[in-house]
């Protein structure tokens, strides 16, 4: 029986870029001891650590200093219904909800030139980006960093694989062609007078005898793998199994790692979706979140392990359209894509 968990595993990975050998079969054990017991982990050691200094995030996150009119090219539709893309671009401030923050969407084609595309499904729509001119050198930095990201995703989730006394190989097919999120968020400080009553309890918590805003509400990831790269600030938290808030440190070099509702019914409970939450810091908070996904078609369909779910196989882009459109970014258009369904 686990201890209760009063902090965050902190695990070196870069064994898991090499061949099979004792250190990384150490590794492999720390992440699964992790994905089991708390499901948050920061991690180090990985290829392109380097891109999670302060200067290379400012990189990425220059986005933010556009002006209005360019932002408002890569909005949403249900930000502007002009617009013809409804899953992937721009969601501006929303002064009244509970997540207070504003950023942009990106998927594959940010970084591969021959992503699939089909102008019929959202989850396969082109992703609005900004025009070079207005932001020199921005669209290579997104690419790298995707790329990036899809090297560690890959690498954990054989990690998980061979814990499991799968195949390493197992979830390849699956993400292959993947439709992978790149998100960039921006929390500004909420203003006392910003037209809502933030006595609200549903606007604040007590922290450690406190009074915190939230500015991200408290929720599960729906999908596979989230990789976090924070910028310095704190305010990520964690809930353990016994419901105590814990801090996610936000140090240079390294990714919250976290794992969604979807790997957790795949595996039958043994990796676990941890509830987190972002409570307001006292300044300006970044983040950049990478949701490891496979492609849109790919058959989720149950695993031959001990324990596992014995569930009617299903189309990840349908539970991944299901989930994602609860979320206020979002709202508004849940009725715009169908359910496509596993062919029989």
């Amino acid at each position: 029986m686990q201890g209760k968990a009063d902090h965050i595993p902190a695990i070196d990975i870069s064994a898991l870029f090499g061949p099979s050998s004792p250190a990384r079969d150490e590794a492999d054990r720390q992440i699964f001891a992790a994905a089991s017991g708390i499901g948050f982990m920061t991690v180090r050691g990985f290829p392109g650590a380097e891109l999670l200094t302060g200067a290379e995030r400012a990189g990425l996150l220059k986005i933010f200093g556009l002006d209005d009119e360019e932002k408002a090219k890569m909005l949403r539709w249900n930000f502007d219904p002009s617009k013809p893309n409804y899953y992937r671009g721009w969601f501006p401030l929303q002064p009244t909800a509970i997540s207070y923050k504003e950023g942009i969407d990106m998927g594959p084609d940010v970084a591969h030139t021959d992503a699939a595309h089909d102008p019929e499904d959202p989850l396969l729509e082109r992703t609005p980006l900004p025009a070079e001119a207005a932001s020199p050198g921005w669209r290579e930095a997104a690419a790298h960093y995707y790329r990036t990201m899809e090297r560690v995703g890959a690498a954990l989730m054989a990690s998980i694989a061979r814990s499991m006394k799968l195949a390493e190989t197992t979830f390849d097919d699956h993400f292959k062609g993947g439709i992978s999120t790149l998100r960039l968020i921006r929390y500004p400080l909420r203003e006392e007078n910003a037209g809502v009553d933030l006595s609200n309890p549903d606007y604040w918590v007590m922290d450690k005898g406190e009074k915190r805003l939230i500015i991200g509400r408290e929720h599960a990831d729906s999908g596979f793998v989230t990789l976090l790269a924070q910028d310095g600030v704190e305010g990520l938290q964690a809930k353990n199994h016994e419901g105590d808030w814990i801090d996610v440190p936000p140090a240079d070099g390294t990714l919250a790692v976290n794992y969604g509702q979807l790997l957790e019914r795949w595996t039958g409970g043994v990796v676990r979706a941890t509830r987190h939450r972002v409570v307001a810091p006292k300044r300006e908070r970044f983040s950049i979140p990478f949701f490891y996904e496979p492609r849109a078609d790919a058959v989720i369909a149950p695993l031959p392990i001990a324990g596992g779910d014995d569930f009617a196989p299903f189309l990840y882009g349908d539970h991944l359209w299901e989930s994602a459109t609860n979320f206020v970014e979002m709202a508004g258009v849940k009725e715009l894509r169908k359910p496509r369904g596993v062919a029989a």
